[in-house]
């Protein structure tokens, strides 16, 4: 039988709640840069969904790293996790832009 321990210092702790914070504020920045928030007319906006699109890499970034704890990882998963998002949000760009 194996067991695992996990230690969770304050550091770690601080270092989480830093992350929920910014979670929440890229998420209300992200709801305060669509256009029809105010009930107003909602047209497309290449560079608001560009914001959107890295706001929302960033976003997936810190809940891999953070709360699934792939900071901890082995290097070939960090750098796997990283080039797989590159690739997702690349991709969801490019397909906006086409």
């Amino acid at each position: 039988e194996v067991t695992m321990t996990t230690r969770i210092t304050a550091r770690d702790n601080r270092a989480i709640t830093i992350v929920w914070l910014a979670l929440t504020a890229i998420t209300v920045v992200s709801w305060w840069l669509a256009p029809g928030r105010s009930g107003g007319h909602a047209g497309a906006s290449i560079p608001i969904t560009v914001v959107a699109i890295v706001l929302g890499f960033v976003k997936c970034r810190l809940i891999v790293g953070y709360f699934m704890e792939v900071r901890t990882a082995p290097k070939w998963l960090r750098h796997s996790t990283d080039a797989w998002l590159v690739t997702l949000w690349t991709a969801v760009l490019v397909i906006y832009l086409w």
